[in-house]
């Protein structure tokens, strides 16, 4: 499992925020833990296995937003009271 985590630019409210996270769920539908905040200007996902960068830079243009960058991690899961 891997966390994706995306840097897009014009967001500037709550739904913004949903439209990006409905965005990447309808693109990646094995999607989990879709997130996104205007705040730090950046969504983030948890996705089993490999992303297509172009699909999801597509996706989130075709919104009307900015897409700026794309990062891939390992997911951790954190214990109880996040340890």
């Amino acid at each position: 499992m891997n966390t994706i985590t995306v840097k897009i630019g014009g967001m500037m409210c709550g739904m913004c925020e949903a439209h990006i996270c409905d965005t990447i769920r309808r693109a990646f539908p094995g999607a989990k833990k879709v997130s996104a905040s205007r705040k730090n200007g950046e969504a983030t996902f948890l996705y089993d296995g490999e992303i297509d960068e172009e699909k999801l830079k597509k996706a989130i243009s075709d919104t009307g937003y900015t897409f700026v960058s794309v990062s891939t991690g390992e997911y951790k899961k954190k214990g109880l009271f996040g340890r």
